[in-house]
């Protein structure tokens, strides 16, 4: 053999000799999990030592497999360029540097793939034991699970029934004293079966849930069933979890709706007190009346928080989702069919805001309906009669037909209150005028100026009509104003002798009585007879 070649088989002998000696001389720390050593440092890393190091992965270890949903399947290797890093989901467990493959014959990647195949296997059987003393152990554990529920169930179907007889007994309570107040106490037992039945509910849910709870502990005991326990918690958790998530995620989103939101309520109340300085008449515009300020601010409102809603809608969660879009899609089909002669009452009742054909308290009359008017919105107006009957008449009513209004200038120019009496030609008609006037002049609510005025209406076949007119203020008064005068021109023409016979005044008066009351007739009347006349 030549001489170089016996040169470097020694050299290569020296160095596997070397390294074996290296690490027998080296003194490793063992990293154990349930008395079993899983693999062991030689060499420190960063600022700790091969000792704490070898503590440090122990404690990261126990404290994964100590979770209620650990899968060693979940562990995972990446390899960089200095250094191999074994980590649980996103928790960092041990990492593998090129100093520990100094010390094993593999290099620093097949090192750590050796590290996570030890994890994997020694792991998964963590729990697993064959001793009879750990199955005993196991259904022990089980079975005060199992106490500890029924316990927990017999507490509450107690403390459930405990919580009823207290329902009950102030309900009863409750009821005594509604009834000795006079108030109808046949609602409140109708109330009383829904109380106890919701209190049923509520204990066969809190039932339900104590079991679901209790089933993944009974599984996770027993190693066998401990991935069904992991399937029923993640049941519950997952959902919680991905809930927690999406409402982290939309805290950008929801900030964004807050101060749109307070931008437009603070518009919104600044139009609010424009409207209210102008309708108190603080603030004047031209050809703005303030009665259009209140309306005028509704609609303003309406108009902003549409506007506000249609710039919130693409930050609301779901509203690009094609089932989102769709049902609102047709909701607003539905609106739109179902709600056409509501709009149309709404445009009437815009329009008839600003038309100004009357107002809260004035007295009206539309169609055959004649009342004081006692509500106004955009949809209906509300009347209420001399009887106190409350009319409701759409607006799209009130716009298409035709609206008389007695109040608009009863307080300026004076409402003029008529009526009609027929009287007889042989009565003078400069008389008739003088009791007419003077019977409007004495009526209370009659205005004094302008003065009452009479104008013959028409010549009929046995009578005359007169109509007085009379001014007043008091358009809410017709009624009453009308019947004093009604009474005033009774007691004139009374008092005057002068007869109403209306609708026809008679042309025979023999042997007829005077048709006044009889306080009214002359002591010395005598009822005419009949007069005959005949041929000599």
């Amino acid at each position: 053999m030549p001489k170089n070649c016996r040169l470097l088989i020694l050299l290569v002998f020296a160095a596997f000799t070397a390294q074996a000696q290296k690490t027998i001389d080296a003194k490793g720390y063992p990293v154990i999990i349930n008395r079993d050593t899983l693999f062991k440092f030689y060499a420190g890393q960063g600022l700790f030592d091969a000792a704490e190091r070898a503590g440090m992965v122990t404690k990261r270890i126990e404290g994964i497999v100590s979770r209620i949903d650990f899968n060693p399947d979940s562990l995972t290797l990446k390899n960089d360029t200095s250094v191999s890093i074994i980590s649980y989901n996103s928790q960092i467990i041990l990492a593998v540097n090129n100093k520990d493959a100094t010390f094993s014959e593999l290099n620093r990647p097949q090192l750590a793939a050796s590290y996570l195949d030890i994890l994997k296997k020694r792991l998964g059987n963590y729990f697993t034991s064959n001793n009879s003393k750990q199955v005993i152990i196991n259904i022990l554990e089980a079975i005060a699970v199992i106490a500890l529920l029924i316990a927990l169930i017999w507490a509450l179907n107690r403390g459930t029934r405990w919580a009823k007889l207290k329902i009950l007994k102030s309900w009863e309570r409750r009821m005594d004293k509604l009834a000795a107040q006079g108030a109808p106490v046949m609602y409140a037992k109708r109330l009383l079966p829904l109380i106890t039945g919701l209190l049923r509910a509520i204990r066969v849910i809190l039932i339900i849930i104590l079991i679901y709870l209790a089933l993944p502990v009974l599984f996770f005991i027993f190693p066998a069933s401990k991935p069904i326990a992991v399937q029923l918690l993640s049941y519950v958790v997952n959902p919680f979890k991905k809930i927690l998530l999406a409402l982290l995620h939309y805290i950008p989103n929801l900030l964004t709706i807050v101060v749109i939101y307070i931008v437009t309520r603070y518009i919104v109340k600044l139009i609010k007190f424009i409207a209210n300085e102008i309708s108190q008449g603080a603030i004047t515009i031209n050809s703005f009346y303030p009665e259009w300020a209140m309306p005028t601010y509704n609609i303003i409102r309406v108009l902003l928080y549409a506007f506000m809603f249609v710039v919130i809608f693409p930050y609301l969660p779901g509203s690009d989702s094609k089932i989102f879009q769709g049902v609102t899609v047709f909701l607003g089909i539905l609106f739109s069919l179902g709600s056409s002669s509501a709009i149309a009452n709404m445009v009437s009742g815009i329009v008839l805001t600003y038309m100004r054909p009357y107002k809260i308290g004035d007295r009206i009359k539309v169609g055959e309906a004649m009342g004081d008017v006692v509500e106004k919105n955009l949809l209906v107006t509300r009347l209420r009669t001399i009887k106190n009957e409350d009319i409701t008449i759409p607006n799209a009513t009130i716009l298409s037909g035709h609206t008389i209004n007695y109040t608009t200038v009863a307080k300026t120019m004076g409402l003029i209150l008529n009526t009609t009496v027929t009287i007889g030609y042989d009565v003078p008609w400069q008389t008739v005028h003088d009791l007419l006037i003077s019977a409007a002049e004495a009526t209370d609510g009659v205005s004094a100026e302008p003065k009452p005025f009479v104008l013959q209406t028409a010549l009929n076949d046995f009578n005359v009509s007169y109509q007085v007119n009379a001014y007043t203020a008091l358009s809410n008064q017709m009624a009453g104003v009308y019947s004093r005068l009604h009474q005033n021109i009774q007691d004139k023409f009374n008092e005057a002798g002068v007869e109403i016979m209306s609708p026809h005044y008679t042309s025979l008066r023999d042997g007829n009585h005077i048709q006044i009351p009889e306080n009214y007739v002359p002591e010395d009347y005598k009822k005419p007879g009949f007069k005959i006349e005949g041929e000599q």
